[in-house]
């Protein structure tokens, strides 16, 4: 028993390092905005798009307008659209929904952040919306931009 309890007493040791590794790895999610469509879900006008944002920069983003572009699964373009995606404060994560009248989720493959249509902040324009923009999925549709 004390023979085990010797040989594991450095192997607990260890086990913070890794994860300390992966906390500084993770990096500073500061100066990035991080989009990520959360869910989709069949709705009787078409598929529901969930989405959550998360604004790391430092200034709040006052509006946020997003010219996107819905693929279908075998990649050709089904629409192009804007999102608006609103007021995203800074450090604070945000929901947005968006329905896609007219088709199934089934129907989309992926979708593509063409570009910022609008980007106010500071009362003014910005660079913000595109500024280390960070773009997941935890869905079938990927996003990509």
């Amino acid at each position: 028993m004390l023979r085990t309890l010797r040989m594991s007493l450095p192997l607990l040791a260890l086990l913070p390092l890794p994860l300390a590794a992966q906390t500084v790895d993770a990096g500073d999610p500061g100066d990035t905005l991080s989009i990520e469509l959360n869910t989709t879900k069949s709705v009787e006008q078409g598929c529901q798009l969930s989405f959550l944002i998360r604004n790391g920069h430092e200034t709040d983003i006052d509006s946020a307008i997003y010219e996107t572009v819905l693929l279908d699964p075998n990649g050709q373009v089904d629409r192009l659209t804007l999102f608006d995606f609103g007021e995203l404060p800074a450090g604070r994560p945000r929901v947005r929904q968006f329905v896609v009248p007219g088709t199934g989720c089934d129907g989309l493959g992926q979708i593509l952040i063409n570009g910022a249509s609008r980007c106010e902040a500071a009362g003014g324009e910005s660079d913000l919306c595109t500024k280390g923009l960070d773009l997941k999925s935890r869905s079938d549709v990927e996003v990509i931009g």
